[in-house]
């Protein structure tokens, strides 16, 4: 890694020069941050889980259709993905309340809402990505309305894949945060999902107790995070079920 260029370096991942025009080297680190980075932490083998994990929702997404910046995964900290010009909008979607919508509606959570509500923050930190509107968006160019009508459409179809393999084993999706890119096919331009899909990003709870597997484990400090993202690729297949012998998490490729 040390003689690839980097290109960027967030809270929970580097992104290097790929090996061809036009890809990314995405690397996930171990780093745990939560509001806006004021607490943090380094948890072991996080990256490793997040990566797996990433790819496993990427390629179920473009299994069925949805456009996604996701090439391969390269080993268990690193995936290619293809380079696009990202959206400056964070995409929410929300099945439930929770969160910062609980506390801004003063609603209880875990609330089911009468159909998921999709919202936009803007990608700044230093503003703590506040809330926008559409209208924000159309008035700053932030992006086209046919932007906003497919990205509208790409957030609710990720929103059914992930709600139904979550729910195939035993997980509520709360909500969700996604990214959006811009990939250029010669002149014309796609919108495609970029960054991640971990449980980084998600909300997400166990059906019959209610216990949290996301990063609000973290967050609200409910125990291991490590724990609790082992337990959402257990049920997906992605590790072994435990044993007395295993004390670590051990992917399946």
């Amino acid at each position: 890694m040390s003689r690839r260029k980097k290109i960027y370096e967030g809270k929970a991942k580097i992104l290097y020069e790929g090996p061809e025009p036009g890809t990314i080297v995405q690397y996930f680190k171990d780093d745990a941050t939560a509001f806006n980075a004021q607490k943090k932490d380094v948890i072991e083998g996080k990256g490793v889980l997040n990566n797996r994990l990433c790819e496993y929702f990427m390629l179920g997404l473009q299994g069925v259709g949805v456009p996604t910046h996701f090439i391969r995964r390269l080993n268990m900290r690193e995936q290619l993905v293809r380079s696009c010009e990202i959206i400056p909008l964070e995409v929410i979607v929300r099945n439930y309340a929770a969160g910062s919508m609980a506390k801004r509606l003063g609603m209880e959570e875990g609330t089911q809402l009468p159909r998921p509500i999709v919202e936009y923050c803007l990608k700044d930190d230093k503003l703590g990505d506040p809330l926008v509107t559409e209208e924000h968006i159309a008035a700053f160019g932030w992006a086209s309305q046919q932007d906003m009508d497919d990205i509208l459409s790409l957030a609710l179809r990720v929103n059914d894949f992930m709600a139904g393999v979550m729910y195939a084993v035993g997980i509520r999706l709360i909500d969700f945060k996604i990214e959006i890119g811009r990939i250029y096919d010669g002149e014309y331009p796609r919108l495609v999902v970029a960054d991640e899909i971990s449980p980084d990003s998600c909300r997400l709870w166990d059906i019959e107790t209610g216990r949290k597997l996301d990063k609000d484990v973290f967050r609200r400090d409910l125990g291991s995070l490590t724990d609790a993202y082992s337990e959402v690729a257990r049920r997906l297949g992605l590790i072994p079920k435990p044993s007395a012998t295993i004390t670590k998490p051990t992917l399946i490729n």
